[in-house]
């Protein structure tokens, strides 16, 4: 994390000169970015959606309701997913249904088991969502160019593992079991 105080850059173990000009940037600033950009997109999708009848929509939410899928899962289905633990899984849950995106429902396979399925509303809220991203891709399309957006996308997918690309757990690499 790079903090901003008195105009100085910190939490930095190291600046090895680089970032003069003509020379590479440091190693540090790329995994930043990314994570501003990723920041950035997440930020301005939840502006969007609160202007857009859903004002307590989380980020976490996103992740929670893709682990919960269309077809519904249970708690210990949705950490798994998420890579937390049943409990923060059924903190999440909790206000999903709360807010009215999710609900819980009997599970037809087995009746001891209840499963969290997506209302409505969280249906509404997702659809809303992938529209969002598709205006705020364009809006980087119209700042960089159809080119260079479509190559830094071709460029993650060459370095980020298939397997890790979409996977929903970043809490599990923070941290969190």
């Amino acid at each position: 994390m790079v903090d901003h105080v008195a105009g100085e850059n910190v939490n930095q173990v190291v600046d090895n000169g680089k970032g003069v000009p003509g020379r590479d940037a440091p190693g540090y600033e790329l995994p930043l970015l990314l994570f501003g950009g990723f920041r950035t997109l997440i930020d301005r999708l939840h502006a969007r959606l609160a202007d857009e009848g859903h004002p307590d929509m989380r980020p976490a939410h996103g992740f929670a309701m893709q682990a919960i899928g269309a077809h519904g899962a249970t708690a210990s289905d949705i950490g798994r997913r998420l890579g937390v633990s049943k409990q923060a899984a059924g903190k999440t849950v909790d206000r999903l249904l709360a807010v009215g995106y999710a609900e819980r429902t009997d599970d037809p396979a087995d009746a001891r088991r209840k499963l969290i399925r997506l209302t409505p509303r969280g249906y509404d809220a997702l659809a809303r969502s992938a529209a969002i991203f598709d205006d705020l891709r364009a809006e980087w399309v119209a700042a960089l160019g159809t080119d260079r957006v479509r190559d830094m996308e071709a460029a993650l997918r060459n370095v980020v593992p298939e397997e890790t690309a979409f996977r929903l757990d970043a809490t599990s690499w923070l941290g969190t079991p």
